[in-house]
């Protein structure tokens, strides 16, 4: 390293600390400046001789998830001392009793659980990884900041990212994707989630990622003078209702367009609110509700609302503490355009989330949502019968979801996720009412236990002494919460009925003179195909397993002997005795890993790969390799949270054999379209037309064909010929 570079970056080191200290969200005193400095003098001590893969002094990581956490987050000067110091008792020879020695107690137990959280392994073994994942989440009960902290340490790795080999780039991209974008959701760092949920794509669908990107950016010259329209519009009325305020343009993340591209299956050009209007105004706690109310009456003024789109978040504020007004006005050009109306105070908890509640904290308004999530997570994470897969699942259902508001008979009003049923809300009221449900009335109507709710619909819980769930109330539950408890109760109860059948199952072997011990029990769990014990009492508690299977077992246990010399004298299959015509014609299909292995396989239903998609392997418990689209709903979760499982693939001859495709068209309804499209499809002699449905409805025209291919070459290529035909709106491949 040479004198010139080590010089450059000790400048680079004052100028970032004097930054750090300037762009605090906080006001800090002589005490936080004091405390600051001194972690930033054991941080760059501790890591003087590491550098990043990059070739940078390491230092510069702790500096930026410090500015990150100071500015974007906005957490306190112990928060940025911890940040600073996050990765120095696992890197470095100092200790965490060093650290509580010279930071104090709180630091020291942030650092900590930072610490474990870092060294918690990326394990094999998906249930073991699950259950690390719920560890990381108890750090919580210790101190929200180590998650807050890891989320900023995490946006840095990914924003830093591109020296790092390929798969490792693939694997952190999915797993934030799937575990801490949803969190920041979670806790309120919207900009941060946008910029984990953007930096995710880039690396699992670069393509994709580049594609949008570009096109953004030809767009924001039409899009600024658009935004301009929009405001010179209403700019008078505003200022002559005195108000203080300023009119941005927000576009929306390139992982929201994306997201909006594939759930209503249409273009970039075709995606209508790429952006939206945001209004700020400053206001006195008193007036921020009747100023938000004038603001919207004003832009309404100027311009149509659509009625079913209003969102009155300042009323009813979401979960996590957002505020808003959002209304969608037809604005200049026939465009439909979303307008959040925000008051300074409102746009300061939307950006920053926790942190932002507690400067604004009063008596009055206390931070009851984020309070209210962290008890619901707390007992959903002590719950230890929850199985740690489900846990995860359940957890990451329970972070993304809308909310919809609903009444109880009384005129309380509950928050819950969009798509609850009305047993979930008997769940969410309190577990003992959930449990004892008998039925339910939304507005004053008897509903099904799996009526899903509806914003200002008032429920009802009719409860019983002798109710109690049964394993159906698990189709009619979406929420973790409810789904947790039921799962609880049900295994309770398995665990009552199967100590009845334990004491069953002895007395009836008994009598065939064979006694239970482990030995047996084992044969037992063999002969009848269960996976545990448990399972076995439980099937004779329950009647399952009764008197003549155990006598058919007694039988299969004095035949034993002549079955195992049997099968001593028969000589097992060898992979010599598998005739060539016997290996499926799919290995000629796809190839596996660097090497290019030839492995049998199966196509997934989730997406139905055919050849020339870009797809990978996921090795399954039981069905062996299952090939998905590298695009496939379900490809970030395998990819994030199973990527020990994940194996690169290729489509090597992609001649041998037919695929099935689905295609569905729309279109306006004219005389002979049918015909021509038949026509279209059957004069191309490599395509085998399987199902033909079509629909005409008041001059709209839709159809389903089902067509045989030999590859995604062909099925484009016939996709491209009937757009051209003259009516066909949309060809989309299901």
């Amino acid at each position: 390293m040479t004198e010139e570079v080590l010089e450059k970056e000790k400048k680079q080191l004052a100028k970032e600390y004097k930054e750090l200290l300037k762009i605090s969200y906080r006001m800090l005193s002589t005490e936080d400046k004091k405390l600051i400095r001194s972690a930033f003098d054991i941080a760059v001590d501790a890591h003087k001789d590491q550098r990043r893969k990059s070739g940078e002094a390491y230092i510069f990581h702790p500096i930026a998830v410090a500015k990150i956490v100071a500015s974007e987050i906005g957490l306190d000067a112990t928060s940025i001392a911890a940040a600073l110091l996050h990765d120095v008792v696992e890197d470095t020879s100092y200790t965490l009793d060093d650290i509580e020695r010279m930071f104090g107690e709180t630091v020291a137990r942030i650092v900590d659980g930072l610490t474990k959280i870092s060294n918690m392994p990326y394990d094999k073994d998906v249930s073991l990884q699950a259950e690390n994942f719920r560890k990381m989440l108890l750090t919580l009960n210790e101190d929200i900041r180590v998650i807050i902290i890891k989320i900023a340490d995490r946006l840095h790795n990914m924003q830093t990212m591109d020296s790092m080999p390929a798969h490792k780039q693939v694997k952190i991209a999915s797993e934030t994707l799937y575990i801490y974008a949803p969190m920041a959701h979670r806790i309120g760092l919207y900009n941060i989630k946008s910029d984990l949920e953007d930096l995710g794509l880039k690396y699992t669908e670069p393509e994709v990622y580049d594609d949008i990107l570009s096109k953004i950016k030809e767009s924001k010259e039409d899009q600024d003078a658009y935004i301009e329209a929009f405001s010179k519009t209403i700019q008078d009325s505003l200022n002559a209702e005195n108000l203080d305020y300023q009119i941005k343009g927000r576009p929306k993340s390139i992982f929201s367009i994306r997201r909006k591209m594939l759930a209503q299956n249409v273009s970039f050009d075709e995606v209508y609110d790429k952006f939206a209007v945001r209004i700020i105004y400053k206001s006195d706690p008193e007036n921020e509700k009747f100023v938000a109310w004038k603001i919207y009456s004003i832009v309404t003024d100027h311009f149509r609302p659509n009625p079913i789109r209003l969102r009155d978040w300042i009323s009813s504020p979401k979960s996590t503490g957002y505020e808003a007004l959002h209304i969608t006005v037809m604005g200049p050009k026939g465009r439909w355009v979303e307008v959040q109306i925000r008051s300074q105070r409102m746009n300061e908890i939307a950006e920053k989330g926790y942190a932002a509640h507690y400067k604004y904290k009063n008596n009055e308004k206390e931070d009851g949502g984020l309070d209210d999530w962290l008890n619901k997570l707390q007992e959903t994470l002590e719950n230890q019968d929850i199985n740690a897969i489900d846990f995860v699942e359940e957890f990451k259902l329970n972070l993304y979801a809308k909310e919809i508001f609903v009444f109880s008979p009384k005129g309380d009003l509950y928050s819950l996720p969009k798509g609850s049923s009305a047993l979930d809300f008997a769940f969410h009221v309190h577990t003992e009412i959930g449990s004892h449900t008998r039925g339910t009335k939304v507005n004053g109507k008897l509903v099904p236990l799996s009526y899903e709710l509806k914003s200002g619909d008032q429920v009802e819980v009719i409860t019983s002494e002798k109710s109690k769930p049964s394993a159906n109330w698990l189709d009619y539950a979406t929420t973790g919460r409810a789904r947790s408890k039921i799962k609880s109760s049900l295994k309770d109860e398995k665990k009552t009925l199967a100590e009845e059948g334990k004491v069953i199952l002895a007395r009836k072997l008994k009598s065939l003179k064979i006694t239970l011990d482990e030995k047996t029990i084992n044969q037992l769990v063999i002969y009848f195909k269960v996976k545990t014990s448990l399972d076995l009492f439980y099937r004779v508690g329950a009647g399952i397993i009764d008197n003549q299977k155990l006598k058919d077992f007694a039988n299969s246990r004095s035949n034993a002997f002549v079955s195992f010399f049997k099968n001593r004298i028969r000589k097992p299959d060898t992979p010599e005795d598998i005739h060539k015509d016997e290996i499926t014609e799919k290995y000629d299909q796809i190839v596996f890993g660097k090497d290019e292995q030839k492995l049998d396989y199966k196509m997934a239903n989730c997406c139905n790969p055919i050849p020339g998609d870009d797809v990978f392997g996921f090795t399954t418990v039981n069905e062996g390799i299952k090939v998905h689209k590298k695009n496939c709903p379900n490809a970030v979760q395998l990819r994030g949270n199973m990527s020990y499982r994940v194996l690169p693939a290729k489509w090597i001859d992609s001649t041998q054999r037919e695929f099935k495709s689905e295609l569905i068209l729309t279109g306006i309804d004219s005389v002979g379209l049918v015909n021509e499209l038949t026509k279209e499809i059957s004069s191309n002699l490599h395509i085998d037309m399987k199902s033909v449905h079509f629909d005409s409805n008041d001059g709209v025209f839709s159809g389903r064909i089902t067509v045989v291919v030999k590859n995604k070459n062909i099925l484009d290529n016939l996709v491209q010929n009937i757009k051209k035909i003259n009516g066909i709106d949309k060809v989309t491949r299901v």
